[in-house]
C-alpha cells in the first residue's frame, strides 16, 4: 500500500534518509578511528541494530535488561547496558544471556553497587563486565570525584567476580547549548575530563581497554574526537527528531515522522489531528539550541503543534486550515523521537511513498 493509506496514528520510517544516517556515522566513526556502538533506545527494534551492525558498528548499547534480551534474542551478541544495574532479578537476567554467549557489559559508578555485583556474580560463579560511569556535567549518574574514581578502581581489584573493561561518558548538557559552538565545547571538555579518569585507571594499574562516550548533538556536526577515545554511542542520529533538527541546522536528516489524520476544523484558525498525547509525548524542548516552538512540526510546512490532549492535536494555523480538508493526512516530526518510538507496536518504513515493511518495535515497554 502507499503510505498515505496507513491508518492512523502510525510510526513512519523513511528508509532511504536512514540507510544515508547510518552511512553518515559509520564514516564518521571510521574518519576518527573509533568504533561505533549505537544506543538502541532510539529505535528498539532488532530490525535496525542489524542494519547497524550491517554498516560496520561494534555492538550496540541499550538501556534496560529487558532491552538486551529482546536484541540477545534476535542475533546481537555484543551488548553494552549503558546504565547502573541493581537488583539480583536483573543480576540473574544478565548471568543467563553470558552463559548464553552474549558479550555484555553494564554500568557501575559506586563501591555499594559494586558489593551488590560481585554478591550476586559469587553466588552463580559468573563474572561481571563492568564498565564506570564518569559524570561530565549533565547532573546524572556517574562518578564525580577522582579520589571517588580511585577507591572504586582499588575496590574492584579485590572483586573476583567483577571484571572492569572500560570507563563511559554521556555529555548530555550538549542539549542545553546555545549554539554549536557551545555544544563542540562540551563535547570537547566532557572528553578531556573522561580521558583524565582513563589515565588515572592505567595509572593504578587497571587500564580501561575501552573510553567510550556519546550523544548525538555532539556527534553528528563532526566534531572532533579527541585521541585516547576508543568508542562512541549516538541514538537518536538513526531517526532524528524536530530538537536533533534544531541542533543540525536543518531536517535533512529527519527519517521518522508520526502520520495523523485530520478529524475537525472548529474555527477558521484551528485544525485537529488523532494523534495526541499518547503518539507523540507531551514533551516539551525549550532550553538551548534544541528547542522548538511548538509539540512537533508539521513536514513541509513552518507550522507547529500547539498543545495536545491525550487523543487529539492542536493546531492554530489559518493558512494550513484553509488548504486542508477533513480526512487529509500529515506528517509530524515529534520533538523527541525515543519515548515516542515506545508508544508504537510497529513502524511502517516506506521508500518512494510505498510501504515497503512492517516491523515490530520488539522492544516496546521493556523498561526494566
Amino acid at each position: 500500500m502507499r503510505f498515505h493509506e496507513i491508518p492512523t496514528p502510525a510510526l513512519i520510517i523513511d528508509k532511504k534518509i536512514v540507510m544515508q544516517n547510518l552511512q553518515k556515522m559509520q564514516e564518521y566513526a571510521e574518519k576518527y578511528k573509533v568504533n561505533l556502538r549505537p544506543h538502541t533506545k532510539t529505535h528498539k527494534m532488532p530490525y535496525f541494530a542489524k542494519l547497524q551492525e550491517n554498516f560496520g558498528a561494534k555492538g550496540i548499547t541499550v538501556a534496560k535488561v529487558g532491552e538486551a534480551e529482546v536484541m540477545a534474542k534476535n542475533g546481537i551478541k555484543d551488548i553494552f547496558i549503558a546504565n547502573e544495574i541493581v537488583g539480583d532479578e536483573k543480576f540473574e537476567r544478565i548471568i543467563k544471556l553470558t552463559k548464553d554467549g552474549i558479550n555484555l557489559s553494564f554500568g557501575i559508578d559506586s563501591i555499594e553497587q559494586a558489593n551488590l555485583v560481585q554478591s550476586a556474580f559469587e553466588k552463580f560463579s559468573a563474572k561481571a563486565n563492568v564498565l564506570i560511569e564518569i559524570e561530565v556535567g549533565e547532573n546524572r549518574s556517574g562518578v564525580i570525584k577522582k579520589e571517588d574514581f580511585t577507591a572504586l578502581i582499588n575496590h574492584l581489584k579485590i572483586c573476583k567476580n567483577i571484571n572492569f573493561k572500560s570507563i563511559f561518558s554521556h555529555d548530555g548538557h550538549s542539549y542545553k547549548a546555545t549554539d554549536k559552538k557551545e555544544c563542540e565545547q562540551i563535547h570537547l571538555k566532557s572528553q578531556k575530563r573522561t580521558l583524565e579518569f582513563s589515565s588515572i585507571a592505567s595509572e593504578l594499574n587497571l587500564p580501561a581497554e575501552i573510553v567510550s562516550i556519546g550523544s548525538t548533538p555532539s556527534l553528528i556536526n563532526d566534531f572532533e574526537i579527541l585521541k585516547g577515545v576508543t568508542e562512541i554511542r549516538p541514538g537518536t542520529y538513526i531517526f532524528m527528531d524536530a530538537s536533533q533538527a534544531m541542533a543540525y541546522g536543518d531536517f535533512s536528516m529527519n527519517a521518522a515522522t508520526v502520520l495523523t489524520t485530520i478529524i475537525s476544523k472548529p474555527t477558521n484558525k484551528r485544525v485537529i489531528t488523532d494523534v495526541g498525547a499518547k503518539g507523540l509525548t507531551q514533551q516539551r524542548r525549550t532550553v538551548g539550541f534544541v528547542a522548538t516552538p511548538g509539540l512537533g512540526k508539521i513536514k513541509g510546512t513552518d507550522v507547529w503543534i500547539d498543545s495536545v490532549y491525550d487523543e487529539h492535536a492542536i493546531i492554530y494555523d489559518k493558512n494550513l486550515r484553509d488548504s486542508v480538508n477533513i480526512g487529509d493526512k500529515l506528517e509530524i516530526y515529534p520533538n523527541h523521537i525515543c519515548p515516542v518510538v515506545n508508544l508504537y507496536e510497529f513502524a511502517y518504513l516506506i521508500e518512494d511513498g510505498q510501504v515497503v515493511d512492517k516491523i515490530e518495535v520488539s522492544c516496546r515497554g521493556k523498561i526494566y
